[in-house]
This record gives structure tokens, sequence and C-alpha cells, in this order.
């Protein structure tokens, strides 16, 4: 058997294709001198790293090769594999034909984490056995090498992860949304889109489908939801959420979530608890209790009744566009970062109706300001640190300060999760000072 990558998913399906008493070779086509930290993790299970041109130019054929997500089949590595191995399938695949817990799968272009986290603190908050894992957390065959008794496993799915599957087909399979991203991957929005839907291609009589409701989604569906079409099962009215067939509501507000969108993930978790047979009494406390994940539309701290908000994991505009909408109140934005060819102007209409003033940042500043000058007071900063003072100054009680920046971070930061520390340090310091 195959192995293709050296990182934390390959080296999960090599421990459990040991563990199920497999011959394997691991193989990456990277840079060999970069891969010697891999190559002595592999080694230290027994197993060889091919690195380098080397892994181009296997000797013989295997039965199975497991791809890592990360690694496109298109690529040199994966067309060699496909053509030198019996079947070429991704970790995803490999570990559920592994393992026999009930799933409960998701995929979205935004909203998948924070949904996953919550779902699996929900079943865990009524008892039941769950993890979270996939995209978010451990890799889907560290669950299943762990042998844990678990009643659920709660999968993030990324269209990465579902170009590789096979017969992965979940007991529940949740779509959250659609929206472009991942294009220096794929060749069009329609490849893009045809990988995620990769999640309902296998669906069966007893496959539960729960989608955010959208015209033309042609899979049978148990439940729909939105925060803003009135057509779905699903929505939401004057902070309550609502059950438009039974009257049911939750007040979502009670929660420690914020904004529209995480209204939604709310629904998506209720949705979930209808179909397990739970009552929405019997999984408020755990709902409530949930927080979300860091940098993910993240309460920071209240600031002369200014409402700080850390959304450093919005990279791309419909991350910004779901955070800006999901607000109620008046907006101070801070936006921008890496310039990636993205259309800002394409927000227009929702900018000028949410957000009061924009403090721009980042290689894109300069654009985005000269795009929003018109209908919002525009400023620029040259940190996150002097965008927050900013901010300070032109907010008024009662408001959110979002930052919210809708694009990447590596023209400042090794990665959002720096950039959204940072953040949280330059307003708690606000709060000391």
């Amino acid at each position: 058997m195959a192995v293709l990558g050296a990182g934390g998913s390959g080296l999960a399906a090599v421990s459990l294709a040991l563990h199920g008493g497999a011959s394997v070779t691991a193989f990456d086509s990277g840079n060999p001198e970069k891969l010697l930290p891999a190559v002595g993790k592999f080694a230290a299970k027994g197993v060889t790293l091919i690195c380098g041109e080397a892994a181009l130019a296997p000797s013989g054929r295997f039965d199975l090769a497991v791809i890592s997500p990360g690694i496109d089949a298109g690529t040199p590595i994966g067309k060699v594999f496909e053509a030198a191995a019996e079947e070429l399938i991704g970790e995803i695949e490999f570990a559920n034909r592994l393992s026999n817990i009930p799933v409960i799968a998701i995929t979205g272009t935004n909203g998948k984490t924070t949904t996953t986290a919550l779902i699996d603190f929900m079943l865990r908050g009524v008892g039941l056995k769950s993890i979270a894992a996939g995209n978010i957390g451990k890799a889907y065959s560290e669950v299943v090498l762990e042998g844990e008794p678990l009643d659920w496993v709660v999968l993030e799915v990324s269209s990465f992860q579902l170009e590789t599957v096979v017969d992965f087909s979940p007991r529940i399979a949740v779509w959250m949304n659609f929206a472009p991203d991942h294009m220096d991957r794929y060749k069009t929005l329609e490849d893009y889109r045809a990988a995620k839907l990769r999640l309902f291609e296998r669906v069966n009589d007893e496959t539960l489908v729960i989608s955010k409701f959208e015209e033309g989604f042609e899979f049978p569906l148990q439940s729909t939801f939105s925060a803003f079409a009135e057509e779905a099962a699903l929505g939401f009215e004057d902070g309550m959420i609502v059950d438009r067939s039974s009257g049911r509501t939750f007040d979502f507000h009670s929660g420690n979530l914020h904004g529209k969108h995480n209204a939604e993930n709310v629904m998506v978790a209720l949705a979930v608890a209808d179909q397990l047979g739970l009552s929405w009494e019997q999984v408020r406390e755990s709902i409530n209790a949930f927080e979300a994940p860091a940098h993910r539309c993240e309460k920071i701290a209240m600031i002369g009744g200014v409402t700080f908000i850390n959304d450093s994991k919005s990279t791309n505009l419909h991350a910004l566009e779901s955070a800006l909408a999901g607000e109620e109140k008046p907006v101070v934005l801070i936006v921008g970062g890496k310039e990636k060819g993205l259309d800002f102007s394409s927000l227009n209409e929702l900018v000028s109706g949410r957000v009061r003033a924009a403090i721009c940042i980042g290689e894109i500043a300069g654009n985005i300001s000269k795009d929003w000058a018109d209908f919002t007071v525009c400023d620029t900063a040259v940190s996150v640190e002097e965008a927050v003072a900013k901010s300070l100054t032109l907010a008024e009680t009662g408001e959110v300060v979002l930052f919210s920046p809708g694009t990447s971070s590596f023209d400042m930061f090794r990665g959002y999760e720096e950039r959204g520390d940072v953040f949280r340090k330059a307003v708690t310091d606000r709060m000391t000072a």
C-alpha cells in the first residue's frame, strides 16, 4: 500500500494501515531537505518515506494508494499513483472503509468548523459519545485507529477531501453554503462546487440531508435553513430561530454566539437534533453554553458600550459578506490584507447599508478605500494595533467593531491565527490602558 503526503493526514493513514496489517510505503514529492523531520516520524513507525523526484518513480505496483487532501490528484504524483495502484482514494474514504461509527458530515465554503464543533458539543452535552474530526482536530483515520466506542463522528469535510471519496455516505449530510474560493486549485467555479457536491452523490434512503435554502439544490432534503430566505423550514425572526412548520422557537441571543450566520449554524444543530429524536429543550443548555472557535466571529470584549468581534478566519469575500450580513447593529469594519485579486466592490451594496466606517489595512487597503469611499467613511492603518486605536475613536455606543479582513494575511502575518491573536491583544490592551 502507498500513502501520498507527509503531513498529519498521511501519517494518520499510515498508522491505521499498519494497524490493519498492511505493508506501507509513503511518498511525498516535496523538497527532501524540508521533509527530513517527517522522514524521522515515518521511520519511527517502521515506514520508509520516499521524497522528492524519487517519489515520482515508484517501483512495482500497489493494491491501494491513499492520497492526502493537500495533494491534488491531478498533480504529477497523483497521476503517477493513479497508474501505479489498483485504486487511488483519499484519507476520508480509507478511514470510512474501516469504521462502522455513524457519521455526520458537514461541507460548505464557510461555517463548517463552527458548526462541526457546535454539533459535537451539543451531542456530548446530552450524554452521547461524539468526536469532531476530519478537517478539524484529528484526522478521521486517527479516530478510527483509536477505536473508542463512539455514538457519532462529526466530520468537517473540505472539497479537497471529497475529491477522492468513492463509497463514503454519511448518516447525516449537511450543505452549509457555497461561494468562490480555492480557485488556485480548481479551473472553474463549477469544478469547485462539483467537488463539494460529491458528499451527496451516494446518499441513500438512510441518509438525512440538511441544506441551506438554495434554489435548485437537487438532492432529497430532510430540512432547510436560512436566516434570510423566508422559504426555509428553519428561519430567523427578531432574534429567535423559528421552525416554520411547528411554530417552535429558540432564543438565539440567550447563547454565546454572535451574528445571523452563527444563527444559521445553530439552525443546523437544531435540525440535527430533530433527526436524532432530541427535543430543542434537551439541547438548549449545551447550545447556549457553546462558544465560537477562536477567530470565527469571536466576541473579544465590550469597551464603552462597543462590542469587539474577532473574525480573522475571514479569508475570502464570502466570509466577510456573511459576517457583515449577520450583524444587526451598525459596524465599524477593520478589513484588508493580502492582495489576491478579490473584487471588494462586489460588496458595495452590503457595505453601504451596514458599515458606518471602514479602517483598511494591508496590501489591498488603498483599493478598498477607493471602492468604498463614496458611501462610507474610509481610513487606513499600517497595523492592526493602529486600526484598533482608530476604531475606538470612530465607534459609538451600541455599535460593533468587526475585524473581518476578507482576504488572507500573508502580507503581514504567518496566518489568520496570528493575525487574530494580534487583534485580540490590541483590544484587551485597550481595556487595561
